[in-house]
Formats: C-alpha cells, structure tokens, sequence
C-alpha cells in the first residue's frame, strides 16, 4: 500500500537540536520522509548541536547566511524551498519544524492546495499559526521537556543594532515587545466535553461512532489535540479509561476491529 510522501522542513533557528530524534521519528508517522532539510546559519556556534545531528538523520542542511542584522532569511528561505516543492514534486505533506508565525501564511497557502500540514513547535507558538496546521504537536510531549523558541539570535542581534556589546543587566533592560514575551501555557481542554462533541457530531442513529471519526472530528477543530498530554499514547487507551466521561468502547468484527464509541446515556 502506498505511503503519502512527506517533506520534512525544519527551521533550526527555534528548534533546539536536543529533540532531533524525536522530531524525525514523529514526522516519519505520517508517511515516507521524502525530504529532510534543515534550514539556519550553520556556521553559527549556537547550531553547533545542530551540525552533528544532521548527517546521522539523513538531513540535508540549508546554509543561510543572515544578509543583515535583524532580518531572519532563514525564514524566507524555508518558505521558498516549501513553494518550490509544491509544484515541482508529488509531496502529499509537508512538516513544518518551528515555532515562529511567520509560517502561518505558508501553512495554509499549502492546505488551499490541498496538502496536509503537521507542525511541531514549542507551546508557545502563536495560536495562529498552531490553528493553520492540520495538527500541531508540542515538542515537550516527544522529549519530555520544555523547549521553547530559542530567541538568543534576536537578543544578540538588537544589541549590535544600538551598539551595545553585552545585554543590559536585568534591571536596566527594557520591556519586553509582544512578541518576545512567553505567555503562559494555555490550558488543556476539557476532554469530557471534547469527546462529548465529537461523539455527537459523527455518531449514527444508534448513538455510536467509530473512534477514528472521533478522532478526525477532534483533531479537525482542535489542531494542537494530543491523547498524550492526558498520559496516554494513544487515543484507544484514553478513552478506555475514562469512567467518569462515561464512554462505552466496542469492537466491531465486521468492520475489522474499528473501535466505537458512544455516551453512557446512549441506548
């Protein structure tokens, strides 16, 4: 059976190298890694982590050198290469490694032409561009730790544009912009409602819904959902065990093991 074709793009100027691995072990769930590129100023001693992960994963890096100073190229660079691939292979999705909005533009040209996108990034990416992936997974839930936007290049580069040589101390810094600020980590959705919804929407005249549909009904309005966030590493299992959502699970052997699901209150 054929496998949808993926490209992998990743931008290495927010990603820490520390979640390589596992950042290609997740894009590989979505199909065949066609394409594996890295895009950054590999001779920038901040991605020196970076040049000893990509030949052992099989990543092609993209050098981009920075034309001036607070001008991100790599950006722009990730994003052409992204077009070019759109029409001139047969890539079925693409997998945008990043934490940066800017990508939110490309994310949904590419859905607009009927491409799947996935998105990895930190919690802190912009809800925008979390919202125009077709699914967006957070970097703590493949490492197990926090990995937020690696925004040292953007310091460093506004204290060569006032001409300082060394960052202010704390106290005489001043404020943050917006967009250098982390907000908080917004909390995780209500499951019971979450299911109850989903049930809802995809169910037959009988009350139950096939799990899959379940699962695409929530995944379609909520693109950063992860069984994983609720300590589970599959959808099946968390339903399972969730008495007080009061969700039955059967399988049916006429449809090759699909699991169902339907409310407790359902006939």
């Amino acid at each position: 059976m054929e496998t949808a074709r993926v490209a992998m793009l990743i931008d290495c100027d927010n990603i820490s190298h520390r979640a390589a691995v596992k950042i290609v072990a997740e894009a590989s769930t979505h199909g065949t890694l066609s394409i594996r590129r890295a895009y950054g100023d590999f001779t920038s001693p901040r991605l020196s982590g970076w040049r000893k992960h990509l030949p052992a994963l099989a990543i092609q890096p993209i050098q981009q050198f920075p034309y001036s100073v607070g001008k991100n190229a790599t950006d722009s660079a990730l994003i052409i290469d992204a077009m070019d691939l759109l029409y001139s292979t047969d890539t079925d999705v693409f997998c945008i490694v990043s934490s940066d909005s800017d990508f939110t533009r490309l994310a949904t040209r590419l859905r607009e032409s009927g491409k799947r996108v996935y998105g990895i990034g930190a919690r802190t990416t912009p809800v925008a561009f979390k919202n125009a992936c077709d699914r967006f997974t957070y970097l703590d839930l493949l490492t197990g730790e926090t990995d937020e936007p690696d925004k040292s290049h953007k310091r460093s580069q506004s204290g060569r544009r006032s001409g300082k040589s060394a960052p202010a101390p704390a106290a005489e810094q001043p404020p943050q912009s917006e967009e250098d600020q982390s907000p908080e980590d917004p909390p995780l959705p209500d499951l019971s409602s979450l299911l109850a919804e989903a049930i809802q929407a995809t169910a037959g005249d009988d009350g139950w819904a096939a799990l899959s549909s379940v699962g695409w009904h929530i995944v379609n309005n909520h693109p950063t959902f992860d069984s994983r966030d609720y300590g589970h590493p599959k959808l099946s299992r968390l339903v399972r065990v969730q008495p007080d959502i009061k969700v039955k699970v059967r399988t049916d052997d006429s449809s090759r093991g699909q699991i169902w699901i339907s409310s407790a209150n359902s006939d």
